[in-house]
């Protein structure tokens, strides 16, 4: 299950590619799915910046503990307040209801050089 309009990083973060505006991102099925029961996620607040490439948070599971990292340079402009009482939406529904920030980008142009669902398919493979 990867969206097409979606984009990917190598860390199986999704980005929802905005028009000129906050780019929604969450963790993808694969991910979710080696993960497992997802029990806890850790969110940056409003306001803070990320980097890309860098940890912005955390997922635990039943099995361990994950870090996800910001797909892009910009500012966290929301988070997902559900997850605080219902961490399971990550698993229930990784492109839906369980996204995690959205990220206001620096720049635009960054969503570009992530992977396309094909890309990412391939990825998933090996």
């Amino acid at each position: 299950m990867v969206p097409e309009e979606l984009r990917y990083t190598a860390e199986h973060e999704w980005v929802a590619p905005g028009s000129d505006g906050p780019l929604r991102v969450g963790i993808t099925h694969f991910a979710q799915d080696a993960l497992g029961d997802i029990v806890f996620v850790q969110l940056p607040e409003a306001g803070t910046a990320v980097t890309a490439g860098e940890p912005l948070g955390e997922v635990e599971s039943t099995k361990s503990v994950s870090e996800i990292y910001a797909p892009v340079t910009g500012t966290v402009v929301a988070r997902n307040g559900q997850l605080a009482d219902q961490p399971e939406l990550v698993n229930n529904d990784p492109y839906g209801a369980g996204w995690l920030v959205e990220i206001e980008p620096a720049e635009q142009s960054w969503v570009d050089g992530l992977l396309d669902a094909q890309a990412y398919r391939e990825l998933t493979k090996s």
